[in-house]
């Protein structure tokens, strides 16, 4: 106290002696008033700094971190809704972290189950893949209740798994609600309604950019139906067509006409159009019978699902028959492109410029096999289980800042089985957000699409990601390609709050 009072005391003080006339003054009461006004500021701060020093003898550099800190509940915005108080750190250096740093580490889950170490483990058949995203074990493990197993299983916990690529109209389990009133949780078939579909065609076994050969035959047509008992209407079409005077050279056990034992891919080269009958009409049995003319470079006349356009490389690229009525029009067509080449090369302008991307987009999806994309979908039920039990770790899943809130929301290709963080913020969630974002996110991680190795390299395009499709977790593949689409925006926005941490498969093309 002793320095205060000194200045205070002075700055009251009196004159006690006078040189050359003038007084002389003991302090500072000789200062004008204004001008000692100017200087109190300095003074007491000089003072202050003085009384901490002296009485408190403390470390200057800790004084300094209290008066920043200090500093800091003036000027720092305080955390508001769903952005915590924690992450607010007290280091004045560092800037407090984002909401997507913040969700990133909230929102994560160590799940109990890790598919690394404890593959999903399916008993009944054999393993059929060289690569899968999620482990994936076909056999026995008498350790273990599987979780899955081909046919109906006895074991509690066990998933029942039904699978054929026969037509449903033979085999009436193939129907998907009979299959699943009959016990079966999963479904396997040709149909894309089914959980995990199986199709007949894969990029590794049929060569589909395979160039066109030249058309030698004289008959337009080439068939090979052996099956003379199918149940729809077939052998009427090809009789019909025949009537039409369409000739037809016929290697398969019905109408036989040529000596069958031929390779059907290469004589089917020789002709510009292959009759691709199936033995049923049935949404998306496809089988081999199409995509063999896809790669002969033979112009497939249908006769089978009625959604066959759907599995077209161009919808100029086929004939259908609907039915048997369609076959005086067919004919009538087939003619016209049989006596115009360049109407005829049109049909095949898929084989040079390559197919559509809603048929690149379908038949990717074998580019990973059944097998595994059965396991990728049992890994994906068993996580979602887990997310909805009792004890599951609550995540945020949302952050919200002032009058601003970012979502966050989890993305994966279709095919793989883990998640890829991206987030929207509330005055963006379009869907064309989505997409910049999910491109954004995939690019940056240098993604390479799960198809690439297997696609003809004609047709594998450049290092850009290019999205076709996004759709939520758990659709099946119907939905996914043809039927399911987010009514605008607005539809997408209540989508993501209806549903905290939503998650959605991406199909590249």
């Amino acid at each position: 106290m002793g320095v205060l009072s000194n200045l205070r005391g002075s700055k009251t003080g009196t004159t006690t002696a006078t040189q050359d006339g003038l007084p002389i003054s003991n302090g500072f009461s000789s200062i004008p008033k204004k001008k000692w006004s100017n200087l109190m500021p300095l003074l007491v701060a000089i003072v202050v700094v003085a009384e901490i020093a002296l009485l408190g003898r403390l470390d200057m550099a800790k004084n300094a971190a209290l008066v920043d800190s200090w500093a800091d509940l003036f000027y720092r915005s305080p955390p508001q809704d769903d952005f915590p108080l924690e992450s607010f750190a007290s280091d004045r250096v560092s800037e407090p972290e984002s909401c997507e740093e913040w969700l990133e580490r909230e929102d994560a889950v160590v799940y109990s189950r890790d598919f690394g170490k404890d593959p999903v483990l399916v008993t009944g058949a054999e393993k059929e893949w060289n690569s899968c995203s999620v482990g994936c074990q076909f056999g026995s493990n008498p350790s273990k209740v599987p979780d899955a197993a081909f046919g109906l299983a006895q074991t509690t916990g066990t998933a029942c798994v039904h699978r054929s690529m026969e037509s449903a109209q033979y085999y009436s389990e193939n129907n998907i609600a009979l299959a699943r009133r009959r016990g079966y949780n999963i479904v396997m078939t040709t149909s894309l309604s089914s959980d995990v579909p199986v199709g007949y065609f894969s990029w590794a076994e049929y060569d589909i950019m395979a160039p066109v050969q030249p058309k030698t035959e004289n008959a337009l047509a080439a068939a090979f139906i052996s099956n003379c008992g199918a149940r729809n209407f077939r052998l009427q079409a090809l009789e019909a067509l025949e009537k039409t005077k369409i000739k037809i050279d016929s290697y398969g056990g019905c109408h036989r006409n040529r000596d069958g034992r031929v390779d059907k891919v290469e004589t089917l080269k020789r002709y510009k159009f292959s009759l691709a009958f199936e033995n049923s009409n049935e949404e998306d049995y496809v089988t081999e019978k199409f995509f063999q003319s896809l790669v002969a470079g033979s112009v497939p006349v249908v006769v089978g699902a009625p959604n066959i356009l759907d599995f077209a490389p161009s919808p100029s690229s086929i004939l259908h028959i609907r039915e048997l009525g369609d076959v005086e029009s067919v004919a009538k067509t087939m003619k016209h492109l049989a006596e115009n080449p360049e109407a005829y090369n049109q049909s095949l302008r898929w084989k040079y410029e390559g197919p559509s991307d809603s048929f690149k987009a379908l038949v990717d999806m074998a580019a990973v096999h059944s097998s595994c994309r059965l396991c990728v979908h049992l890994a994906t039920i068993i996580r979602e289980k887990e997310e909805q039990s009792p004890g599951f770790k609550k995540r945020p899943c949302k952050c919200t800042r002032g009058s601003e809130t970012v979502y966050h929301l989890y993305v994966r290709e279709r095919g793989r089985f883990e998640v890829e963080s991206i987030f929207l913020r509330s005055g963006n969630v379009t869907l064309e957000a989505l997409e910049s974002a999910v491109l954004s996110k995939f690019s940056s991680l240098k993604h390479v699409p799960i198809w690439k190795v297997e696609r003809p390299e004609s047709i594998r395009g450049g290092d850009e990601l290019k999205v076709y499709r996004i759709y939520p977790v758990g659709m099946t593949q119907r939905q996914a390609l043809y039927t399911f689409r987010f009514e605008g925006d607005g539809d997408f926005r209540s989508h993501v709050k209806r549903n905290p941490c939503a998650k959605f498969e991406v199909i590249f093309v």
